[in-house]
């Protein structure tokens, strides 16, 4: 036999397997349709053990291991299949319906928005970005940010989340694990770093800079460049430019925004000294109460799975089956365990499409906890 002759067998029994996965789906529909007119939930999980002994006992120790994959993922589209045939009642669907029914269908443009750090923060040119005449309130920290929003003091908070150099913000979702809240909009800044200091100051005297830790990340090789410069964090860009001017020192610079050195009277030493030129980072919109505006195809989740194999696997083979792009994929070691992790994902799909509903469905049972942060679109 040469390859053509092996091809063409495996052909034979993939049409066959494909014959025997039609007709088992079909008995498939039956036995959910029973188990809806009987009250029988869906998951059987003892019975489902027992197939999956049965099943390694019949093929044997070398492939037992193929076959237990192959076969737990027949069974998760067996109870996806009934899920779809027979959704019953979900309370997080309820939830999502209320809140694209309740929701205004234009995004406000005054609100009272809260934002860490100080005036020329790159989270005050976001939030501007998302609403052109928001009144601002300025908070020392991320904290102070969620607590507001939690406390009712302003309708809407503007946090950074993640960076295309320097990554993701740890400190923002280890706080979406403490607080509740909604994503209702994003947006994508394009940040260029300029070295600030105070006038008739010259780059060959700084001893020591300024900025947020995510800046100084993203300007490392310049950092490096200029050699033996001591480099302290602050809170952000724009506090750093604001101690630089009211220091009275020739010698301290900050990394921080063209628009501060205007702000602070500070000259620009060096333009643009990030890595990466095309450096942009990425921003949330945040509320208390569940919003969900027209036009929104982007949906934020964190979940816990069981520590366990193939969990996270179970979960992802959802999006593939179902078509639904994964933009984004997250962990972060819970408080106070031993080593578990919560998940934090981002999708692409409409809020209005089926697949979004079928998918909600279908994952909820395979988490030990999950957290829908809201469903939005991006202001580019």
């Amino acid at each position: 036999m040469d390859l053509t002759d092996y091809r063409n067998r495996i052909d034979a029994i993939d049409s066959e397997l494909v014959r025997l996965f039609r007709e088992r789906m079909d008995i498939t529909a039956d036995i959910a349709s029973y188990k809806a007119k009987n009250g029988i939930p869906t998951y059987d999980p003892k019975r489902e053990r027992e197939k999956r002994t049965a099943i390694a006992e019949l093929v044997g120790p070398e492939l037992a291991n193929y076959t237990d994959a192959l076969f737990t993922l027949i069974f998760e589209l067996s109870r996806s299949y009934q899920r779809k045939l027979f959704p019953g009642e979900s309370e997080l669907k309820d939830k999502i319906l209320r809140a694209i029914e309740n929701t205004e269908p234009l995004f406000p443009a005054r609100p009272l928005v809260a934002c860490q750090g100080v005036e020329g923060a790159y989270s005050q040119q976001a939030c501007q970005k998302l609403f052109p005449a928001a009144s601002i309130m300025y908070f020392n920290s991320f904290e102070g940010v969620f607590s507001a929003i939690e406390n009712g003091l302003c309708r809407y908070g503007v946090l950074p989340l993640e960076n295309s150099t320097a990554g993701s913000v740890n400190k923002i979702y280890d706080l979406m694990m403490k607080y509740d809240f909604s994503i209702v909009r994003s947006t994508r800044l394009k940040v260029d770093h300029c070295l600030l200091a105070r006038r008739g100051a010259h780059i060959e005297g700084i001893k020591e800079i300024f900025s947020h830790e995510q800046a100084i990340a993203q300007c490392g090789d310049f950092l490096k460049s200029l050699g033996g410069v001591r480099i302290t964090p602050c809170e952000n860009t724009a506090e750093a430019a604001r101690l630089v001017f009211e220091s009275g020192r020739n010698d301290a610079a900050a990394l921080s925004s063209r628009a501060c050195a205007e702000i602070y009277s500070l000259d620009c030493l060096r333009e643009s000294v990030q890595d990466r030129g095309s450096n942009f980072t990425r921003f949330i919109c945040i509320s208390k109460k569940l919003e969900i505006y027209p036009g929104a195809d982007k949906t934020s989740v964190m979940m816990v799975l069981p520590h366990k194999p193939g969990s996270l696997y179970m979960v992802l083979s959802r999006f593939f089956a179902l078509g639904i792009n994964l933009i984004k994929l997250e962990s972060r070691p819970l408080p106070n365990t031993d080593f578990e992790f919560m998940f934090y994902f981002d999708l692409e799909t409409s809020v209005y499409s089926d697949e979004f509903t079928q998918l909600f469905s279908d994952i909820e049972g395979m988490c030990m906890s999950m957290k829908y942060l809201g469903s939005y679109s991006e202001t580019v």
